[in-house]
C-alpha cells in the first residue's frame, strides 16, 4: 500500500474524537474514581492533572509523531523510521498488546450487554444486595451465555472495522462519543439530584492532604498513563490517518481534557449516589456489575422509574466505552495484517475477530469452568491483564519515549508538532527533556511499583 493510496479521517473533530474514544473505556469509569477516592480527592486530582500534562501529553505527541510520520500502522511504523534495526520489534509489542487486551476486554465488554438487557426487563428491582453478588457470579462463571455476548460485542466491533478509516472508525466515533458525553452528563445530574449527595462530591473533590504519599504520585503516574491507552498502538495507529493540517499538540490536549472529563463525571455520578445510601464504592468489575445495581435501587427506592431508567441508561454508557476502546485496539491489529501482509482489509478484520473471540473464550471460561487451571497461581484471564497492564503497556510507552527523545531525528519531532514549520513550538525543548529523561524515570517507577518490588 502506497503512501498515497493511505485512508485519512476526513476532518479534524472525526481525528479528534476517534483518539478520544480510544482513550475512554471502562477504565474511566471503575478505576478512576476508586483511585481518586482512595488517595485523597482532589489532591489526587489535583496530582493526576500534573501527571497527565507532564507525562501523557508528550508520550502521546510522541505516539502521534511515530503514527503520523511513518503513515504506517503500529506494526510497521518502527521499520518505516528505523529500517533495518531491531526497533521493529517495539511496533510488533504495540500489535500484540492491542491483540491480546481486546481478547479479554471484550469479555467486560460482553459483561455490558447483559446487564443492559437485565435492566431492560426490570430485573435489578426488589434485590437484596447478597442477590446482586450471586447473580453476577453465577453469570461471570456461566460456561455459555457470556460467551455469547462476547461474540456479539466483537462482531459489532467487526462491522465498524470493516467499512473503513472515514466510513467506520470515523463515523462511529461521531456518534458514539457525542451519545456517551450526554448520556453521562444526564446521569451526573441524576445523581447530583440525591439526598446527601454533597457527601459524595465532598469525598471526591474535597483535598486530603494527609492522604499524599509516594503511592499516591504512582498511582496518580499509573492512572494518568493506562487512562490514556498509552503503550498499546492505538494512537499511533491513528495518528497514521492524521492529515498534515492536524495539530498533533492541541489534538493532545483535547484527548486529554476529554478523558479527564469523562473520568471526572463518572465519579459524579457515583459516589453521590453511593453515599445517599451509605455505601462505599470499591474498585474493578464488582463496582459496575454488583455495587452500583444495588445502589441505583436503592438510590432511587422511592422512584422505580428512576431507578429504572438510570440503570438502563449507566449501562448503555458503559457499553459505549467500551465500544470505542475495542474499536481503537481492534483497528491496531487490522491494520498491521492488512499493510504487512497486503490482506483486505475485510480479511484481516476476520482474522482478528476469530482470534480474540478464540482468546475471549478461554479467558471467560477461566472465571468459571476453567478455575483450576492457572499459571503463576493466576487464571488465564487474571494473567493476560497482569502481563499486558503491568509489563507489556509500561515497556512500550518507556521505549516509545527512547525513540522519540534519542533514536528520532530531532528535526523530523519538530517538524511534526510545527507541522513544517508552520506553528510555534517554545515548548520543543522541554517536549524532547521530558522523552529523554522525565518520562522513562517516571514509567520506571510505576513499572517497578506494579510489580510490587516498591
Amino acid at each position: 500500500m502506497q503512501k498515497s493510496e493511505r485512508a485519512n479521517f476526513g476532518s479534524k473533530i472525526g481525528a479528534i474524537l476517534a483518539a478520544a474514544g480510544s482513550a475512554v473505556g471502562l477504565g474511566n469509569i471503575w478505576r478512576f474514581p476508586y483511585e481518586t477516592g482512595n488517595h485523597g480527592g482532589a489532591a489526587f486530582i489535583l496530582i493526576y492533572l500534573a501527571c497527565v500534562l507532564v507525562l501523557g501529553m508528550p508520550i502521546m505527541m510522541a505516539e502521534f509523531t511515530v503514527g503520523r510520520h511513518s503513515k504506517a500502522s503500529t506494526g510497521k511504523a518502527y521499520s518505516v523510521l528505523a529500517p533495518d534495526t531491531h526497533w521493529k520489534w517495539l511496533g510488533y509489542l504495540g500489535v500484540l498488546a492491542g491483540f491480546l487486551i481486546l481478547g479479554y476486554y471484550s469479555v467486560v465488554a460482553g459483561w455490558t450487554l447483559e446487564y443492559i438487557l437485565e435492566a431492560g426487563a426490570n430485573e435489578f428491582a426488589n434485590k437484596r444486595p447478597d442477590d446482586f453478588i450471586l447473580a453476577f457470579e453465577s453469570f461471570s462463571q456461566n460456561p455459555v451465555r457470556p460467551l455469547i455476548w462476547l461474540v456479539v460485542f466483537l462482531l459489532l466491533t467487526h462491522f465498524v472495522i470493516v467499512k473503513g478509516v472515514k466510513d467506520g472508525i470515523e463515523k462511529s466515533s461521531k456518534i458514539l462519543m457525542p451519545v456517551l458525553f450526554i448520556l453521562i452528563i444526564v446521569l451526573a445530574v441524576c445523581s447530583l439530584s440525591l439526598p446527601n449527595a454533597e457527601k459524595g462530591l465532598e469525598f471526591l473533590f474535597k483535598p486530603d492532604f494527609s492522604k499524599v504519599t509516594g503511592d499516591v504520585f504512582l498511582g496518580a503516574m499509573g492512572q494518568a498513563f493506562f487512562s490514556l491507552s498509552l503503550g498499546m498502538g492505538c494512537l499511533s495507529t491513528y495518528a497514521s490517518y492524521f492529515g498534515k493540517e492536524t495539530k498533533l499538540g492541541n489534538t493532545a490536549l483535547s484527548v486529554g481534557v476529554i478523558d479527564t472529563f469523562v473520568a471526572l463525571l463518572a465519579g459524579v455520578i457515583i459516589f453521590p449516589a453511593a453515599f445517599s445510601v451509605g455505601i462505599q464504592p470499591d474498585a474493578g468489575p464488582s463496582l459496575i456489575f454488583i455495587t452500583l445495581p444495588n445502589v441505583f435501587q436503592q438510590a432511587f427506592a422511592g422512584i422505580p422509574i428512576l431507578a429504572y431508567v438510570f440503570s438502563v441508561l449507566f449501562y448503555v454508557l458503559l457499553a459505549l466505552a467500551a465500544l470505542t476502546s475495542t474499536i481503537s485496539l481492534h483497528e491496531v491489529v487490522t491494520a498491521f495484517l492488512h499493510e504487512e501482509f497486503a490482506l483486505t482489509r475485510g480479511r484481516a478484520a476476520k482474522m482478528v475477530t476469530f482470534g480474540c473471540i478464540l482468546i475471549g473464550v478461554l479467558s471467560s471460561l477461566s472465571l468459571g469452568v476453567m478455575q483450576k487451571y492457572t499459571l503463576f497461581d493466576k487464571g488465564f484471564f487474571d494473567l493476560l491483564d497482569f502481563v499486558t497492564a503491568k509489563i507489556m503497556l509500561p515497556l512500550g510507552g518507556m521505549l516509545v519515549c527512547i525513540f522519540v527523545g534519542w533514536y528520532l531525528k530531532r528535526s523530523v519531532s519538530y517538524n511534526e508538532l510545527t507541522n513544517e514549520g508552520t506553528l510555534k513550538a517554545g515548548f520543543f525543548n522541554v517536549y524532547i527533556f521530558i522523552l529523554r529523561f522525565i518520562a522513562p524515570i517516571g514509567i520506571a517507577l510505576i513499572f517497578i511499583n506494579e510489580l510490587g518490588l516498591i
